[in-house]
């Protein structure tokens, strides 16, 4: 015969999972700086602070995350062959749509695109990953116009 079942009582510990509200979230204002910084390791770091991943109210079904200001795109490197070898393509749907440029060129025709494109891989891909994409704000050069708003600098190592 076999033993008989136990029934744990956990009445007494009554542990309940904490689920973050939209309308709750404190929002900070982060600056980064990429000059000489690598970018998918730039783009980890970003994607985290706009996921909210960073915070321990971390909700994965919520837009917890802060609105992150990225300062000298321009500045931003890849290693190795990456700057010849890379490539991004687009196809436009129709034939001969095709178009394809080296990170060189789009680095120097509008680097902001390669931080916003290696930041929105790293985020979800449905409508909680496109509302936290719009408080990722990115420019070439130094200046920017979120000064108001009083960002706290974001150290990357």
């Amino acid at each position: 015969m076999p033993p008989p079942l136990r029934l744990f009582c956990v009445a007494n510990f009554a542990m309940k999972t904490f689920s973050a509200k939209a309308e709750e979230i404190q929002r900070n204002w982060w600056i980064v700086d990429a000059q000489d910084q690598i970018l998918g390791r730039l783009a980890t770091k970003i994607a985290d602070v706009l996921r909210g991943k960073n915070k321990p109210v971390f909700t994965p079904h919520c837009d917890t995350g802060d609105f992150v200001v990225v300062i000298n795109a321009s500045k931003v490197r890849v290693t190795g062959k990456k700057p010849t070898a890379k490539v991004y393509t687009s196809f436009s749907g129709y034939v001969g749509g095709h178009k394809s440029e080296t990170f060189e060129k789009r680095q120097a025709r509008r680097p902001e695109l390669l931080v916003e494109r290696a930041v929105r891989g790293m985020i979800p891909h449905n409508r909680l990953g496109r509302a936290q994409f719009t408080k990722l704000k990115v420019y070439a050069g130094a200046e920017h116009p979120h000064a108001a708003q009083q960002p706290k600098e974001l150290k990357i190592s």
